[in-house]
């Protein structure tokens, strides 16, 4: 495994309504680097386009220490903006599948090898130094044919490869076999772009690094087209916590979620992996008792590791002994029968209240 791609400043702002002002998408990549995200893909390399060359002038003067990668149509003139930009990575897109090829562009297999090899001669001989290949609908492909599309890029000096399920249809299992078969016929380094329709985003690209790719595409809270993609959150979060350890720095994660999700008018449920309010929250007896003599029972990693904070609560779903541990660490010692009153109190009050109960209302019904 080479890296991580994030994509929110394509892919993301190719949701519906999401538009990052310039200040937001610099926060964006500085917060991207400060984690350690390897490359960034900051925009779509067009001649419309009046703010990219102001934001790659601003980020390379930052030296962040992230790779600027760039997306591209596999058109001379857009090939020729993004060359003027000077990114460190270049991804000509382009339709792997009949459907994309015949419906979508009114082409044939043909045209699209010789535009595929026409574009990267094209880009290395205006200085891209790396010239990744985008072959959209992978996952729809022929395969044959797709295997003859990467061929062809292997042989006109691409670099990498990158497989994009476009719609969202594979499973983990189809991808990580895609890759294998990919890396058995070329050397070039594999990405996989994964769309979230059925769900499977974020398993597809952890499965792809897992079968051996070199890349994995993702972006913040997923946001993308239709379902969106990878959450570069739950990606970093997996490989730096519990897969290759690679060395993100977890603890960024939530400041950069929150400020895409404010910038995209996004809410971040409670529940989210990794950055959610209240997933280090406990109410239920059993994970209380267990949570209270050893947090590893019930969390696969410290909360402090994503800046979180693991709070216990105390309402109508807590058991007798989750309830006395609470009390002890407050201080308070009950004889048996009072501490069945107490109980039924905690209980009471909470289903009454319909929430758990702070410790200052736990004290105060002691105190009643």
């Amino acid at each position: 495994m080479k890296g991580l791609i994030d994509s929110t400043l394509r892919e993301g702002e190719q949701a519906p309504g999401v538009f990052f002002p310039l200040a937001v998408k610099i926060k964006i990549a500085k917060l991207l680097a400060r984690i350690g995200i390897e490359e960034i893909e900051l925009g779509i390399a067009t001649p419309y386009d009046q703010e990219l060359p102001l934001l790659m002038r601003i980020l390379r003067r930052r030296k962040s220490g992230s790779r600027m990668a760039l997306w591209c149509r596999c058109l001379a003139a857009d090939i020729d903006v993004a060359a003027a930009l000077i990114p460190d990575v270049l991804s000509l897109s382009i339709p792997a599948s009949d459907l994309h090829i015949y419906e979508k562009l009114g082409r044939n297999r043909n045209w699209v090898k010789e535009t595929l090899a026409t574009s990267i001669r094209h880009s290395l001989a205006k200085g891209i130094p790396i010239v990744s290949v985008g072959l959209e609908d992978a996952t729809r492909a022929d395969e044959d044919f797709l295997v003859q599309l990467i061929q062809i890029a292997e042989q006109a000096g691409a670099a990498r490869v990158r497989l994009a399920d476009t719609v969202g249809i594979a499973s983990p299992g189809t991808i990580a076999g895609l890759v294998r078969k990919i890396a058995r016929i070329s050397s070039l380094e594999i990405g996989i772009h994964a769309h979230n329709d059925f769900g499977m985003a974020t398993a597809n690209g952890i499965a792809a690094l897992e079968a051996g790719a070199d890349w994995a595409d993702a972006t913040v809270l997923g946001i993308g087209e239709r379902a969106g993609n990878s959450r570069v959150e739950e990606m970093a979060g997996y490989l730096a916590l519990r897969g290759e350890r690679r060395p993100y720095k977890t603890e960024h994660l939530r400041p950069l979620c929150l400020t895409v999700a404010h910038a995209a008018a996004r809410q971040i449920p409670g529940s989210h992996p990794l950055v959610g309010e209240e997933i280090f929250t406990c109410e239920t007896g059993l994970h209380l008792q267990g949570l209270t003599r050893n947090p590893a029972t019930y969390e696969p990693y410290d909360p402090e590791r994503v800046g979180g904070e693991r709070r216990l609560l105390l309402g109508r779903k807590s058991g007798k002994r989750a309830i006395q541990d609470r009390l002890h660490a407050l201080g308070c010692a009950l004889p048996a029968e009072r501490l069945e009153q107490v109980v039924k109190l905690v209980r009471h009050q909470a289903d009454s209240k319909r929430r758990p109960l702070n410790d200052e209302e736990i004290l105060g019904i002691i105190s009643g």
